[in-house]
C-alpha cells in the first residue's frame, strides 16, 4: 500500500482509534455506550415500518445477501442493509442526539454498520461497544473546530460528522492498523454531505443511511490498500476549510483524546419524544402547563414559545401536511401536547395530524426567537392564554432526557418495548433487551441479531 505524510489530526485520530484498548475505556462509557445501541435498535425498528425506512429496503431492488435488515424478513448486502438500517433508525427522528459534542445524531450512522459488520464478522459485544466508543469520539473531536458556525451553514451534522464516526467505528471494528485508519478517515473526508434545508422530508433519514453507508465503504476501501491525502481533514481546502461554515476552523479546541472523553462529560441526550430536539423542551413545558392546570383546548385563546434561532431555523413547517413535516414544527406539536398530553409515535399518523381540537391549537401558537439565547439552545419558555385572560408560564432549561438527567433504565427498556411493537415483523422484545442491555457479555453478536 502506497504510504503517504502524516497529518497532525488524521494521526491522531487513527493512532486513538486503533490502538486504544477496551481495559482503557471507562466502564461508564460502555455503559453509555451500551444504553444508546439499545436506544438506537429500537427505534431502528420502528423506523423499519415508516415512510423512510419502507423506501430505503424497496429502493434496493432485486439486492440480495446475508445482512440482516432489522425488523423485516429481507437480507441485503452489506452496504445495502447497512443504508436501510441507518435510514431507518432516522426515519421517526426518535434517535439520540448530542448537541454539546458534535449538534447532531452520533449513535445512527454508527450502529447499522457496526451491526452489519459485527454479523459478518461474529464480533464480540465487546468489540463493538469499543468500536462505538471510539466513533463518538472522533465525532465530539473533529466537531470541535467548526461548530456551531458548520451547522449554522445549513450541514447536517448527522451525516457530515457522524459520518466520519462511523468510518472510525467500522475502522476499529475490523482492527486496521493506524495508517490504514488514517486513510479510512482521509477517503471518508471526500463523501460529507446532507443539507438541513431537506429537512422534513424523507431526504434526511436518508442522510444517516448515506453517511453509515459510506464510512463503511471508506473503511473497507482502505482495509484493502486504497489511499486518501494525509491532509484531507485538516489541510488546505480539506474538510474543515470547506465545511467551517463562517469563522476560520479553530483547531484550539481540539480536545485531548483519551484523557477527556466526550462520552462521559458532552454525553448522548435520549430522545422522549420522536421529532426534532429543538421541540422538546417546548413540548415538556406546554405538557406539564396542561396537565397542571388542567387546561381544555377550546379554553385556549394564544400560546406563545419561544425558543433559540437554532430552533426556528430547523422549524420551517408552522401549518404541516406530512408526519415529516410535523416533526418540524413548534405550532403542531405543542397543539398535541395540550390536546393529548404528550407527543407519541402515534402523533404524526396521517388522521392524527389534521385532528379538528389538535388544528384549532396549532392556529394559536406562535414561535418567537429570543435573541439572548445561544444559537443552539433548547431552552423554552411556554406561554399559555386563556379566553379569560389568564396567562400559564413555564421556563424549561433542557429537555427530558439529558445526559445529566438521563432516561431511567426502566424508561429506556419501556421506549424499546414501544418502539419494538412497530417493527414490521414481530420482534424477541424480551430476549433483544436483555442481550442489548448486557452487551459486554456477548460472545457474538449474531446471536442479538437473530431476536431482531
Amino acid at each position: 500500500m502506497t504510504e503517504t505524510p502524516s497529518s497532525g489530526v488524521a494521526t491522531e485520530l487513527a493512532d486513538f482509534v486503533a490502538e486504544r484498548t477496551t481495559d482503557e475505556i471507562p466502564d461508564e462509557a460502555l455503559r453509555l455506550a451500551e444504553r444508546a445501541i439499545l436506544d438506537t435498535v429500537g427505534v431502528t425498528l420502528a423506523g423499519a415500518d415508516a415512510e423512510a425506512g419502507t423506501t430505503a429496503v424497496a429502493a434496493m431492488g432485486d439486492s440480495r445477501g446475508e445482512t440482516t435488515v432489522l425488523g423485516r424478513d429481507e437480507q441485503l448486502s452489506l452496504s445495502d442493509a447497512v443504508f436501510a438500517n441507518a435510514t431507518a433508525g432516522h426515519a421517526l427522528d426518535f434517535d439520540d442526539v448530542a448537541l454539546a459534542a458534535m449538534d447532531g445524531h452520533p449513535s445512527v450512522p454508527m450502529v447499522a454498520p457496526l451491526l452489519a459488520v459485527g454479523q459478518r464478522n461474529g464480533a464480540s459485544g465487546r468489540e463493538l461497544l469499543t468500536a462505538y466508543v471510539a466513533g463518538f469520539e472522533v465525532q465530539g473531536y473533529l466537531s470541535k473546530p467548526i461548530s456551531p458556525g458548520h451547522y449554522e451553514g445549513g450541514w447536517h451534522a448527522t451525516s457530515t460528522i457522524g459520518l466520519f464516526g462511523a468510518t472510525a467505528a467500522v475502522a476499529r471494528l475490523l482492527a486496521l492498523s493506524p495508517d490504514r485508519t488514517e486513510h479510512a478517515l482521509n477517503i471518508a473526508a471526500s463523501m460529507p454531505a446532507g443539507l438541513k434545508r431537506n429537512f422534513g422530508t424523507t431526504t434526511k433519514p436518508i442522510h444517516a443511511g448515506q453517511a453509515a453507508r459510506s464510512a463503511t465503504t471508506a473503511a473497507l476501501l482502505a482495509s484493502e490498500g486504497a489511499t486518501a491525502d494525509s491532509t484531507a481533514i485538516d489541510g488546505d481546502r480539506g474538510f474543515f476549510d470547506l465545511y467551517r461554515g463562517d469563522s476560520p476552523p479553530d483547531k484550539e479546541r481540539l480536545p485531548d483524546l483519551g484523557s477527556r472523553w466526550a462520552l462521559l462529560e458532552d454525553g448522548i441526550d435520549v430522545k422522549k419524544y420522536p421529532c426534532c430536539y429543538y421541540t422538546h423542551a417546548a413540548i415538556y413545558a406546554a405538557t406539564e402547563i396542561a396537565e397542571t392546570n388542567d387546561i381544555r383546548a377550546d379554553a385556549i385563546d394564544d400560546i406563545v414559545v419561544t425558543a433559540s434561532q437554532g430552533a426556528a431555523d430547523a422549524l420551517a413547517h408552522d401549518d404541516p401536511r406530512t408526519g415529516l413535516e410535523a416533526k418540524f414544527s413548534m405550532p403542531y406539536l405543542i397543539a398535541s401536547a395540550i390536546v393529548r398530553r404528550g407527543v407519541g409515535l402515534s402523533a404524526f399518523e396521517a388522521d392524527r395530524i389534521e385532528e379538528p381540537a389538535v388544528q384549532a391549537v396549532r392556529e394559536r401558537v406562535t414561535l418567537s426567537v429570543d435573541e439572548d439565547l445561544p444559537y443552539d439552545s433548547n431552552t423554552a419558555h411556554v406561554a399559555v392564554t386563556d379566553r379569560t385572560g389568564d396567562v400559564y408560564e413555564r421556563t424549561q432549561e433542557r429537555p427530558p432526557g439529558t445526559h445529566d438527567d438521563p432516561l431511567s433504565n426502566d424508561e429506556l427498556q419501556e421506549k424499546f418495548r414501544m418502539c419494538a411493537e412497530y417493527a414490521p415483523r414481530p420482534v424477541a422484545i424480551d430476549d433483544a433487551i436483555t442481550a442489548l442491555d448486557n452487551l459486554r457479555s456477548v460472545e457474538d453478536v449474531r446471536s442479538v441479531i437473530e431476536s431482531l
